[in-house]
């Protein structure tokens, strides 16, 4: 069978410091603590990833371009591991009574990533599935690098220049640096201080609305998992396919990231019909904004349900306008079945594309 080129995003987790960690602990609990931390990153990687193979203390996994239509949302997951892998060090070191070498050194392990963009073929060898090509190898090869050297970094996210082409981001923190390998040649990299960004989000404000705070609150369940959610209601190409606007258009802030300060506009035939201000952003689980709608505050809460193949959207609505009960309430009410019925036609739109592999608009 004739193999077939594919594009998308390989990304590879590497526990930093499990070789001198290993040397130095008893096997079998070391053994252990890595394979609890293998499987927090392969739980967190599964939710959009497909996993090719654990490669010892280190999980390589991809997903084709077609799948991954907001870029943003790679990021977004590496984040998200790494704040579950780091949680889970502290823990499983804050817990433990044992004294042996392996658990006394857990808080030494760490985590880096390299992500590439590139072409693989999928190969299938007695029941094996291996990705192989050059960007394959290349990915690999990336895992060599001078970060640590040249930075004194620890942990890490490495993107290949090409990556962030197109993933259409290019956030401040990055610090570029060039490596070299032999048949490869020059490879352009940019790398992102993760101890630097698990402090930032750790420290973030919180900004939630909660049910009681909340004029209107709305319960949906939808057929896709969180990650799926999430990229239905924030990628501007699946935005436009059931919102009732044409365009969906956002404006990053001065770090180059979606997150809290972020401004989006939906506009409907040239004109800004409403806009929209992140004030905390958590991805996969929730975010607040406010939004000229009405004005009113909106938190956005998103529950995985059935393995999280399905999720529920809890959606809380407070009005900003100081109104007499007797307008205000009447308006919210609008407010509450005009989201209502945008949730359905997002129901629609997932059904659809799951059914036919695409969305066509009315």
């Amino acid at each position: 069978m004739e193999l077939k080129a594919q594009y998308g995003y390989m990304l590879i987790a590497d526990i930093s410091g499990y070789t001198s960690f290993l040397a130095r602990t008893e096997l079998e609990h070391a053994q252990d603590i890595l394979t609890a931390l293998l499987e927090t990153i392969v739980s967190n990687f599964q939710s959009r990833l497909t996993i090719s193979k654990i490669e010892g203390d280190a999980v390589f996994a991809y997903v084709l371009d077609s799948d991954l239509p907001r870029g943003e949302t790679l990021l977004e997951l590496i984040e998200c591991t790494y704040l579950a892998f780091r949680d889970h060090v502290d823990v499983a070191f804050r817990n433990t009574t044992c004294r042996c070498k392996a658990c006394s050194a857990i808080p030494t392990l760490d985590l880096k990533f390299v992500a590439h963009f590139g072409d693989f073929m999928v190969q299938h060898v007695a029941g094996i599935r291996e990705l192989v090509g050059s960007d394959v190898n290349l990915v690999h090869r990336l895992l060599k690098n001078h970060v640590f050297e040249n930075t004194g970094w620890k942990a890490y996210i490495l993107f290949t220049g090409q990556t962030l082409e197109h993933m259409s981001l290019r956030p401040d923190c990055l610090q570029k640096q060039m490596e070299s390998y032999e048949h490869l040649g020059e490879v352009e990299t940019y790398v992102m201080d993760l101890h630097q960004r698990y402090k930032e989000l750790k420290e973030a404000q919180r900004v939630f609305l909660t049910a009681e705070e909340s004029d209107a609150v709305i319960v949906y369940e939808l057929p896709a998992s969180p990650l799926d959610v999430w990229d239905w209601i924030n990628a501007p190409t699946k935005r436009v396919l059931w919102s009732g606007f044409n365009e969906f258009r956002i404006i990053r802030g001065r770090d180059g990231r979606t997150g809290t300060g972020t401004q989006s506009h939906c506009i409907h035939d040239a004109k800004v019909l409403n806009s929209e201000i992140i004030l905390d952003w958590h991805p996969f689980d929730y975010w607040t904004q406010d939004a000229n709608t009405g004005p009113t505050r909106q938190t956005y809460r998103i529950e995985p349900l059935e393995d999280g193949k399905r999720s529920r959207l809890h959606l809380h609505i407070r009005g900003k306008m100081r109104w007499p009960d007797f307008i205000r309430k009447p308006f919210m009410n609008f407010v509450k079945r005009m989201i209502e019925k945008s949730m359905k036609d997002l129901e629609n739109a997932i059904l659809q594309e799951q059914h036919s592999g695409a969305v066509t608009l009315e």
